[in-house]
């Protein structure tokens, strides 16, 4: 796959000053390379305050989350409708935030992806393993489960619109545990073959599949370079323009070097 993808997740971060300086950054710092689909997921508040930054420039606006219904008596909640209304082409879903924080649990992510999809989102599934996981060998089975449940009953037609971040809960923010591109590759394999095994072979080589743990300036072209890393998911460091550019830049260098040696 030649294009690469880079998504910042702010997460419950900024103010509106902040997100709009922010924003604001990041847009003019893009120009007009299109190797690498970039897309930012603000806090609600600010979703649409960064649309309109965002409008003409190389940045998609994404959510961080949505309610698995498109209105109704649901306190506090935000649906894949209002996103669309506010021009979000993204949604993250099944974030490890959200599954052990928050609890949700795998068949509720699942209605969620279904719902994204079938309105026209670009789902972005989150999965991965804690450590304690990890160091019991049980990082394939996770990740089977919660991609098994987590994408049950999916169209395939619908799958275009799907991708995969892969997530060691391990390895985020300030755990002091870090993933290595190689552990990253693996995991992704894993992942591949899975969707392989549930929507054919096609669609799995087809699949986008992003990193997300701890990428920044110095290490995020050793991710990238990794055959099976097709994009990457941050958080601290999206927070930051000219970190996330940094980034960025990393992503096209790679895209460009796929397309010369194709």
């Amino acid at each position: 796959m030649d294009q690469k993808f880079v998504i910042g997740n702010w997460k419950m971060n900024t103010i509106a000053a902040e997100a709009r300086l922010l924003s604001q950054a990041i847009a003019d710092g893009m120009g007009i390379e299109d190797s690498v689909t970039v897309v930012v997921c603000p806090p609600f508040p600010y979703l649409s305050l960064v649309g309109e930054i965002l409008k003409g420039h190389r940045v998609a606006l994404g959510a961080q989350n949505l309610y698995p219904e498109k209105k109704g008596p649901f306190t506090g909640e935000v649906s894949p409708t209002m996103l669309l209304d506010l021009g979000c082409q993204y949604v993250i879903l099944g974030h490890s935030d959200r599954r052990h924080k928050l609890g949700e649990s795998d068949t509720f992510i699942n209605q969620k992806v279904r719902v994204a999809l079938a309105a026209g989102l670009n789902a972005i599934l989150c999965v991965g393993e804690t450590l304690e996981q990890r160091k019991a060998d049980q990082t394939k089975k996770v990740l089977d489960q919660q991609l098994f449940q987590g994408l049950d009953g999916l169209s395939p037609a619908t799958l275009t619109h799907l991708s995969i971040a892969y997530e060691p809960v391990w390895a985020i923010g300030s755990s002091g545990h870090h993933a290595t591109p190689q552990q990253a590759q693996e995991a992704h394999a894993v992942i591949r073959h899975r969707f392989g095994q549930m929507f054919g072979e096609r669609s799995a080589q087809t699949l986008v599949i992003h990193y997300g743990g701890s990428v920044n300036p110095e290490n995020a072209d050793a991710f990238l370079r990794r055959p099976g890393v097709d994009g990457i998911l941050i958080g601290g460091d999206s927070l930051n323009a000219e970190q996330f550019l940094a980034i960025v830049k990393a992503g096209i260098a790679q895209a460009q070097s796929l397309v010369e040696a194709a």
